[in-house]
């Protein structure tokens, strides 16, 4: 397992590949309750849905995820009954979940931008 970087270090803004991909989910299930509160799995369906059936999500995946947020203060949870009248856990994003999904956004888009330069560039 990787030790990651220092925030204070002069490669701050590199991450590690294990925390790019945990940042990767927590930022897609911050979006997809950034819309309304949702239980889990409509949260994993909106996710698969809007990827075009490319991303989807297991519970031994998602829920983690969901606990985690839920421990930071990014998401919080309450119960309540669904469509199908059925109880379950609805999860809406806080103040601090929106704050951070913005940022989270953003340093996605560098990432995918050098990426993409990346991928895009020819031998000289």
């Amino acid at each position: 397992m990787s030790k990651g970087i220092r925030r204070d270090s002069p490669d701050a803004n590199r991450r590690d590949p294990e925390s790019i991909l945990q940042g990767t989910l927590d930022m897609l299930v911050l979006r997809a309750v950034a819309l309304a509160p949702m239980h889990g799995w409509g949260i994993a369906e909106r996710i698969e849905q809007w990827s075009e059936d490319v991303l989807a999500l297991g519970q031994g995946t998602l829920y983690p995820a969901l606990y985690r947020l839920e421990r930071r203060g990014l998401i919080s949870s309450k119960w309540g009954t669904t469509e199908n009248n059925r109880r379950a856990r609805y999860y809406s994003l806080t103040p601090a979940g929106r704050k951070r999904l913005a940022a989270e956004i953003d340093s996605w888009r560098r990432l995918s931008r050098a990426i993409n330069l990346v991928l895009q560039a020819v031998e000289e």
